[in-house]
């Protein structure tokens, strides 16, 4: 660790090697879901630029889209409104064999929505007291359920701030409500310290990852995910590829005949 308490960035090359370490991993547990008929559900929390999305991406990224889900919820409509809170996040739920990450989640009404008046306080009251009863049943039923709560400085949220500014290929990730955040730095941490308060529990707990070094982030998250689900070895199906029958008289169409891509790497390679 640093004088300031930060994990040390982790040179590049020992990244990969441990974080292509984790993906092989990952696939087994992925298997291991599938094989077992098991649940899983992940949900990625933490304040705006603290590395959840790259966490996820990580995650993800190796994996059969087929067993694994990002579930990434837009702004509730008004018919969801009228819904129970939990509603419309018990829809996304895993059913036997599949994995589902939450890119924020329920959380909301915790967070965005308490800080920034989109609920009221009494639902957002009704939220604290629900949301243990909740969380317990999905247990109860047999979804292994893990919360991360990506923690971030002030100093290294602002400067991802500044970057996403000036990448336009991250300008995205910025919204108006990210910025509102700096403002409201001390609300959403008693917000976080309330909610921790009331669903930090023995059958869910919340796991804390430091986010200021994305690297380490990651690495810790993942390495930490698969600790703690008793996942093993699935053996593969024995695979053979068949050799190539036989040409039987086939012929290609002509390819001026076809509507192609032009080839813009030729014209980068000259």
């Amino acid at each position: 660790m640093t004088d300031d308490n930060r994990p040390q960035r982790l040179p590049r090359p020992v990244y990969l090697r441990e974080l292509q370490r984790l993906q092989v991993e990952l696939v087994k547990l992925q298997e291991w879901v599938r094989a077992e008929g098991a649940r899983l559900v992940v949900v990625f929390e933490g304040r705006d630029a603290a590395g959840k999305g790259g966490a996820i991406q990580r995650v993800a990224e190796r994996l059969n889209p087929r067993v694994l889900r990002i579930v990434a919820l837009p702004v509730p409509t008004e018919r969801e409104r009228t819904q129970w809170y939990f509603q419309r996040y018990a829809e996304q739920l895993p059913a036997a064999g599949e994995i589902v990450l939450f890119d924020r989640s329920w959380y909301n009404r915790a967070g965005v929505e308490h800080v920034m008046g989109f609920c009221t306080d009494e639902e957002h009251a009704r939220f604290l007291r629900q949301c243990p009863v909740f969380e317990r049943l999905l247990v109860e039923d047999g979804i292994l359920l893990r919360k991360y709560w990506f923690s971030v400085s002030d100093t290294v949220q602002e400067q991802r701030f500044r970057d996403r500014l000036e990448d336009p290929t991250r300008r995205w990730k910025l919204s108006a409500m990210d910025l509102e955040s700096i403002t409201r730095w001390e609300a959403y941490s008693r917000a976080k310290d309330e909610m921790f308060a009331h669903t930090d529990i023995p059958e869910a707990p919340w796991y804390v990852v430091e986010g200021d070094v994305k690297r380490s982030a990651r690495i810790n998250m993942i390495a930490h995910l698969l600790s703690t689900v008793p996942y093993h070895d699935v053996p593969a199906p024995a695979l053979e590829l068949p050799s190539r029958p036989s040409s039987t008289g086939y012929q290609r169409p002509p390819r001026d005949q076809q509507t192609r891509v032009p080839d813009r790497a030729a014209e980068l390679a000259r």
